[in-house]
């Protein structure tokens, strides 16, 4: 299969798993919160943070894997890819043990500390701890296979699991209408058994497809690689470590001001943020191997022109979905949540701001991981981004609202894009003024003049479901229209137009011969 088709097709798959499991996912936290409860729900997400943080953690580390194993594919050697993948079993393995560790010795302090709850949830808060911890221990120790999937670009079956994974937790949703014991006990277990399960199928199907994923590690343990490895993936965790400890830092600190309720907004926020972010996810995973695998054949000129297109087409995405949402806020919670949390409209936009300005420079983290050298520029990242928490907790402490604490995310988030341009330039050679004038200039100009388009019907309708429909086609109309004029450079315009063509051709040759028949 060619490239572009192999892309074309992986998008689509990705996609579709997209278009079903946000609506999944939407309709099974209505659920859940109504069921818990905006305290219980806060609660919830302020414990399974763990599971929260671990969706990073394991991007991270599944990109090291990735790395390794999609740089090898592009030298096509075999030998080295089975080597690869029994060091990453054993290295996971080791880390996830390592985790467990760390977070029982630290749950101790934080429950006894830090954390904030009524004294009559302390046992289901503790046993909702125990659960995630196991959820924890199965997430690490499946990441060689989520690497060799993605690696391998068998994104149809990322896709159905994704989709299992997001029934099961409407199944689980659903299921706690009819329990007797607590809801909130139920919900962290069934959680923790569906990460078991999930793990358990991609181990047999990866064993069953690809040869090297099959566990030998007597047979295939190179001691040199697997060091190289593990300070290559403990960079990334370190990376990692950061977005978690400003995310989970955060929950702790709101939740120490202001409590639990704070919580739930904070906790929705980052799931309509997830959500949104799938669109712009989405097309990286499908286009993350290719950028790894032309710096493994030796192509830098080509993986610097697909960091660049990764960097700008998921603003692009994320955008597209993101603005008429941003605008419609607080419609569109009144509408999906029966209760909306204090804070949660003005949560959502400035979190969503701040995602939007991170993904300007989303294929130049790609371009960085692809060339390997990592150490100096995780540092330098890391310590920005964990910035986050004693500016935050300055904020509050002086006596300035919640918002304030996202307002200097967002701030954080501008600091650390530069900061990427100029070590992108140090480490694959991209120029910060080719990416500001391809990449910046044209990705924010068609999107703050769609956002003023976009924003016109509130000036001219009553809130409700035709504003909504007229913004969002407002939105989304005025962005394609722009993005065609302004956004695209001439060699992307001509690739775009192919790329239709050909969509459009396979499309009237189907009709032919269904017509035909």
């Amino acid at each position: 299969m060619q490239v572009a088709n192999r892309v074309i097709l992986n998008t689509g798959a990705l996609y579709g798993r997209m278009l079903i499991t946000v609506f999944i996912s939407l309709y099974a936290t209505r659920l859940v919160l109504n069921l818990l409860g905006a305290a219980d729900y806060g609660l919830f997400n302020l414990i399974s943070g763990v599971i929260a943080m671990l969706s990073f953690l394991n991007i991270a580390m599944t990109i090291s894997t990735q790395r390794y194993m999609s740089f090898h594919l592009g030298t096509k050697d075999q030998h080295k890819l089975k080597l690869v993948f029994n060091s990453s079993v054993l290295l996971h393995f080791i880390l996830g043990l390592a985790l467990v560790l760390l977070f029982e010795v630290a749950g101790s302090y934080l429950f006894d500390h830090v954390l904030n709850f009524p004294a009559s949830r302390t046992t289901a808060a503790k046993l909702i701890f125990q659960f995630m911890v196991v959820s924890a221990f199965f997430t690490i120790i499946s990441v060689p296979y989520d690497a060799t999937l993605i690696a391998q670009e068998n994104m149809v079956m990322v896709a159905i699991l994704g989709i299992v994974e997001a029934l099961g937790k409407l199944l689980i949703a659903v299921m706690l209408q009819y329990t007797a014991y607590d809801k909130l006990i139920v919900y962290g277990g069934l959680t923790a058994l569906l990460t078991v399960l999930l793990l358990l199928f991609k181990q047999v199907y990866c064993a069953m497809k690809y040869e090297e994923s099959r566990i030998r590690i007597r047979s295939y343990f190179d001691r040199h690689l697997l060091k190289e490895m593990f300070a290559y993936a403990g960079w990334n965790m370190f990376g990692a470590g950061s977005v978690v400890a400003r995310n989970q830092g955060l929950a702790l600190l709101l939740n120490v001001f202001f409590g639990t309720i704070v919580n739930a907004a904070y906790g929705i926020a980052n799931q309509v943020n997830a959500q949104l972010s799938y669109f712009s996810v989405t097309m990286l995973r499908a286009l993350n191997p290719q950028i790894i695998k032309s710096e493994g054949s030796g192509d830098r000129t080509r993986m610097l022109r697909l960091a660049m297109i990764a960097s700008k087409f998921s603003f692009y995405l994320l955008s597209f979905f993101a603005i008429p949402m941003m605008i419609e806020m607080p419609f569109v919670l009144q509408c999906w949540l029966k209760q909306v949390p204090a804070y949660t409209v003005m949560m959502c936009r400035l979190i969503i701001i701040a995602t939007l300005i991170n993904q300007l420079s989303a294929g130049i983290q790609v371009a960085v991981q692809s060339v390997g050298k990592i150490k100096r520029y995780q540092v330098v990242v890391s310590t920005m981004v964990l910035l986050n928490l004693p500016i935050a907790w300055l904020l509050l402490k002086a006596g300035y609202p919640v918002g304030a604490v996202l307002v200097s995310a967002i701030g954080i988030e501008v600091v650390s894009g530069i900061y990427r341009m100029i070590a992108a330039k140090n480490i694959t050679g991209l120029s910060p003024a080719v990416f500001t004038r391809q990449v910046i200039v044209k990705a924010v100009i068609p999107v703050f003049l769609s956002v003023v388009l976009a924003g016109v019907p509130q000036l001219l309708m009553p809130e409700g479901f035709i504003r909504l429909g007229v913004t969002t086609l407002t939105g989304m109309l005025s962005m394609g229209l722009w993005i065609r004029l302004i956004g695209l450079t001439p060699d992307e315009t001509a690739k775009m137009e192919q790329l239709f063509n050909r969509i459009f051709s396979k499309l009237q040759a189907r009709l032919v011969v269904l017509k035909a028949n």
